[in-house]
């Protein structure tokens, strides 16, 4: 495993909730994270943002580490989710609620 893999690793399972996303929490530097930023932020979650602008190394293993072609990537539990389409998806079925629910992680009782 490259440095840039184990580091991704150990970040996806230090932390309960990891959104790698271009920016960070409080400067999306795109319109898809900016909309997973506001749905955590709606929900309460607490989460830790990674930005992948700071290095081509981050932004290109973190595509490899998941298999997935698309920024932001979010992981629970370090469990890989999905991409700005699916976290929307099942925001708004309700889903996305339940799941951080399920697997321990504080859901704002507004939401």
């Amino acid at each position: 495993m490259s440095d840039v893999a184990s580091w991704i690793d150990e970040t996806v399972k230090g932390n309960d909730v990891v959104l790698f996303m271009k920016g960070t929490p409080t400067f999306p530097q795109c319109g898809f994270s900016g909309q997973v930023v506001q749905i955590l932020d709606y929900l309460g979650v607490p989460y830790q943002g990674v930005n992948v602008l700071e290095a081509d190394e981050l932004r290109q293993g973190i595509k490899e580490f998941s298999n997935w072609p698309t920024i932001p990537q979010l992981y629970v539990k370090g469990e890989f989710v999905g991409g700005c389409d699916i976290i929307r998806e099942m925001f708004q079925a309700g889903e996305l609620q339940t799941h951080f629910k399920d697997n321990g992680i504080p859901v704002s009782e507004t939401a």
